[in-house]
């Protein structure tokens, strides 16, 4: 069975990475439902309430959500780290599937509050959990087209949760739409389950040539550069912390994923807002800024992984890709504020999001770049929480400083956390190759 499945797939890292995308774009359909659905919600819930109101209530529960998404990355980073890859995402997604379905039995803001908290933490699993997938599974000029192709999976999703849930709210209600949604998670336990049986150095399918090509590769593995596969550079918690590298994975990671964050919250309520778009125009309108999301993931993992392979160093292939993600960004905050047209706005935010996942999947290799595989999901879930930290704070204040359909404000201190995650990269990780202990 392994030899087909090599055979005619190339390789058993690439059924691995590909299970790891899709259950992203599962964790993006998920989430997405509740912004897709909230003015059916809303008038349900809430139809005696004005629209700054609603928005009002449906800024508290996503941050509440984000919140609880920030404690969940630290969480799960440890877990991966404690009892694997395989159990850790089968709990993962196994508890957001859950957590998904009851959201069929809100009435209000703190019942939906506590059931977004619940599938906030589960689902920040998905994250580290594929940081340390990718730090396992593949060499590491291979690693940032992995990611690339693990964000995509979040880009997905974006895009085909709209139109999903526009169909179905056709014939459903929004509580059987959650139901549905949250029933899928749990099929695609069945084949994470089956393939993904152990580490690539233990797993029983695996070809003693992709095991060598896989680990050999691991230059962060090598920790005595003798050229033979070893534990490499694991510190404990404190002395992880202890290197300002860390700290620029953390700021970066803190400055950027917020800029995500604004959109996939935010995207519904500002067509509404602005543009006066109904639940079933936006179903079919918001999905378009995450073609361009889709796009910029594949194209910062293939970037890099052709920079590398012409012989860049991970150093200047990181960075330049980085960069290159930030400068596209930055512009287009600008020409958010007077897009001129809802059909300019969604244009200008699908390169947006572009250069966003060119640069974010580059940033979230770098833990497996620094650091031995033992600790990548510790460091990857501190720089989850810190994002999701950063992401409630803009979530929180999206509200107050969009007011009378304003999103100026919004926009300026984005392409800000873009200057500040290219600035955390270039100041506080002189170079970016593995780590050793300072003794």
């Amino acid at each position: 069975m392994a030899d087909k499945i090599e055979k005619k797939k190339g390789g058993l890292r690439w059924w691995v990475v590909s299970l790891v995308a899709l259950a992203a774009v599962i964790n993006y359909i998920d989430r997405q439902a509740f912004g897709a659905l909230w003015q059916d919600i809303a008038s349900e819930l809430f139809p005696d309430m004005d629209k700054e109101g609603t928005k009002a209530i449906y800024g508290t529960i996503s941050a509440v959500f984000i919140l609880s998404y920030a404690a969940g990355q630290t969480i799960f980073g440890k877990i991966f780290d404690w009892i694997g890859t395989r159990i850790g995402f089968a709990i993962s997604i196994g508890v957001w599937s859950a957590a998904t379905m009851i959201h069929a039995f809100a009435k209000g803001m703190i019942s939906f509050s506590i059931f977004r908290s619940i599938l906030g933490i589960a689902e920040a699993g998905n994250w580290p959990g594929a940081a340390k997938a990718n730090a396992e599974w593949f060499p590491t000029k291979e690693r940032a087209f992995a990611q690339g192709i693990f964000n995509s999976g979040a880009a997905i999703g974006g895009i085909v949760a709209y139109p999903i849930i526009g169909i179905l709210s056709i014939y459903f209600s929004w509580q059987m739409i959650f139901i549905c949604v949250g029933l899928i998670g749990f099929l695609w336990l069945v084949p994470w389950l089956y393939l993904v049986k152990a580490p690539p150095e233990r797993h029983p399918w695996l070809s003693d040539a992709e095991k060598e090509y896989i680990l050999s590769g691991q230059e962060n593995q090598d920790l005595n550069t003798d050229g033979t596969y070893d534990d490499g550079y694991a510190p404990e918690t404190g002395e992880l912390l202890g290197h300002k590298e860390s700290w620029g994975v953390i700021i970066a990671s803190g400055a950027i994923d917020p800029i995500w964050w604004l959109f996939i919250v935010w995207i519904p309520i500002y067509l509404e807002e602005v543009f006066g778009f109904t639940v079933k125009e936006i179903a079919f309108s918001a999905w378009a800024p995450y073609v361009g999301a889709m796009f910029g993931a594949w194209f910062g993992g293939l970037l890099a992984q052709n920079r590398l392979g012409a012989g860049w160093s991970v150093n200047k292939t990181r960075k330049m890709v980085i960069t290159l993600g930030c400068l596209i960004m930055i512009p287009c905050f600008f020409l958010l504020k007077a897009p001129g047209s809802a059909t300019n706005a969604v244009i200008i935010m699908a390169v947006l999001l572009f250069g966003f996942q060119t640069a974010i999947g580059n940033v979230q290799t770098l833990p497996s770049d620094l650091f031995s595989g033992k600790v990548v999901g510790t460091l990857s879930g501190f720089a989850g929480t810190a994002a999701k930290l950063t992401a409630f704070g803009m979530t929180a204040l999206v509200p107050m400083l969009t007011t009378g359909g304003n999103y100026t404000p919004a926009f300026i201190i984005g392409g800000a956390l873009a200057s500040i995650a290219l600035l955390a990269v270039w100041l506080l990780i002189p170079k970016v190759e593995p780590l050793k202990p300072a003794h």
